[in-house]
């Protein structure tokens, strides 16, 4: 057996009583797992410098009164002189101060009362908001300090936490140094294991590890424990790439947006882009990725997929979202009218885009249109071909990321549903030229010729000749 747990236990001072007061640990009980048990239990408050005692003697009124555990851990009573209580329970207290006084009392009775207890002061580190020194509210045996309720002080442990792993190092006493204890925190999300939510003593020290990996399922539980960072808070972000206001957003939460996201109050990346005027017809959806600096100034890549978000509803891909994560929206290399279909009506897409429509319809001009509207509504938008127009043929005119220029002639048919070939979809800058008919062309052309002399005739009739 690994003594040094028992001496963890008893604090340095009166490890036989407390042993023999814990017992050992069931068969088949990890020795981790028993310990956490043990110091997690509301009986189990121990005492330290700074708590204030009753400490009442049956039919011995003189020597009842209130007294404090002093600096070096010891209690100084009438009669019986220093006795050593830090690191002892109530019950165990009770037990060393009755055998001192069965030296001068016969058969004493006493009991012992906690009064006030002292303020728990503890260290906090690693992937938590605001990490430093927190001093809790005074405990009772009652109502222990406990680590979620410094976490939730500190501001709540960050989204690249490895709650797995959580280490709680106590100072045994001035010889045997420090102590330590994994507790998983996992466990209490998952299973509800309050054993894991360990009993704090003053000058614990905590660190919170970082996760070598982000699992996207496990963030969004994550972000709903009660010790997580705090949703109702405002957090920075940056978004870069396909979306049409890239740069840095400020992120706060609405009840109307996380009311569609599974109950999950927190922010997202669907909402982040939405923020950021949503994806360009460019994006592409399948390889998102969230950058996060940890706090060893490491930097962790987290995919995401919004396609399966889209496809299959998995709002794992969701990823909730802390202060100083950028995410980054690729340009796809090729994408169908099927797809460009399928993205139009997500809530995470643009609300709208402009074309401009120009030549022979009734307003020529930039328009507004939803996201993936089709060649044939968009000049349908512009009033329709007017009546010197060619109905027959337009030209599209398009942009290409790369800066190159794509110019195609397509045939028209306005009863053409959506298709790549005859009435394919559009995308945000693209320009369709509506040319003139033939007849207006001959027009045209006749009218210029005929202008000069038009032109001669109208001067002689004014000169009367």
């Amino acid at each position: 057996m690994d003594t040094r747990w028992w001496r963890w236990l008893a604090g340095g001072m009166a490890g036989a009583q407390i042993v023999a007061g814990l017992g050992l640990p069931p068969a088949g009980m990890a020795m981790d797992g028993w310990v956490a048990q043990q110091i997690s239990s509301p009986t189990r408050y121990v005492l330290g410098a700074g708590d204030r005692l009753n400490v009442e003697f049956f039919n011995i009124p003189e020597y009842t009164d209130q007294y404090q555990v002093l600096s070096d851990g010891t209690l100084h009573l009438p009669q019986a002189g220093t006795i050593a209580v830090e690191g002892l329970t109530l019950e165990q207290a009770t037990q060393a101060i009755t055998a001192r006084y069965a030296q001068v009392l016969r058969r004493p009775i006493i009991s012992l009362n906690l009064l006030q207890a002292r303020p728990v002061t503890v260290a906090i580190a690693g992937e938590i908001s605001r990490p430093g020194s927190y001093t809790l509210a005074a405990a009772s045996p009652d109502s222990p300090s406990t680590l979620t309720q410094v976490l939730q002080q500190a501001g709540g442990v960050t989204q690249s936490a490895d709650v797995r792993r959580i280490q709680i190092r106590r100072v045994s006493d001035r010889t045997l140094g420090t102590e330590s204890v994994t507790i998983n925190l996992w466990d209490l999300i998952q299973a509800g294991d309050i054993r894991q939510d360990l009993t704090l003593r003053d000058g614990d020290s905590i660190v919170i590890p970082t996760a070598t990996t982000v699992n996207p399922e496990e963030s969004r539980r994550l972000a709903a424990a009660n010790f997580a960072a705090d949703a109702t808070q405002p957090i920075q972000v940056a978004v870069v790439g396909e979306v049409n206001r890239p740069g840095p957003h400020t992120l706060r939460l609405n009840t109307n947006l996380t009311s569609s996201n599974d109950g999950l109050e927190a922010l997202t990346v669907s909402q982040a882009i939405r923020v950021a005027g949503g994806i360009t017809q460019l994006a592409d959806i399948r390889d998102i990725q969230v950058r996060r600096v940890t706090h060893t100034g490491q930097e962790q890549v987290i995919p995401v997929d919004f396609w399966e978000l889209l496809m299959a509803g998995n709002l794992q891909q969701d990823l909730p979202l802390q202060n100083g994560d950028t995410i980054v929206v690729p340009t796809a290399t090729a994408l169908t009218s099927a797809e460009l279909a399928e993205l139009a009506p997500a809530s995470f897409a643009a609300d709208s885009m402009t074309v401009y429509v120009v030549g022979e319809v009734s307003a020529p001009g930039a328009i507004a249109l939803p996201p993936s509207t089709s060649l044939n509504q968009a000049i349908l938008a512009a009033g329709g071909f007017n009546n010197r127009a060619r109905r027959s043929r337009v030209e599209l005119v398009r942009l290409n990321p790369d800066g190159t220029i794509l110019q195609e002639s397509i045939d028209v048919d306005l009863s053409e549903t959506l298709n790549a070939a005859d009435n394919p979809s559009l995308r945000p800058g693209d320009t369709v030229l509506v040319g003139r008919s033939g007849l207006a062309s001959f027009s045209d052309t006749l009218g210029l010729l005929l202008s000069p002399v038009t032109g001669v005739a109208s001067l002689l009739r004014l000169l009367g000749l």
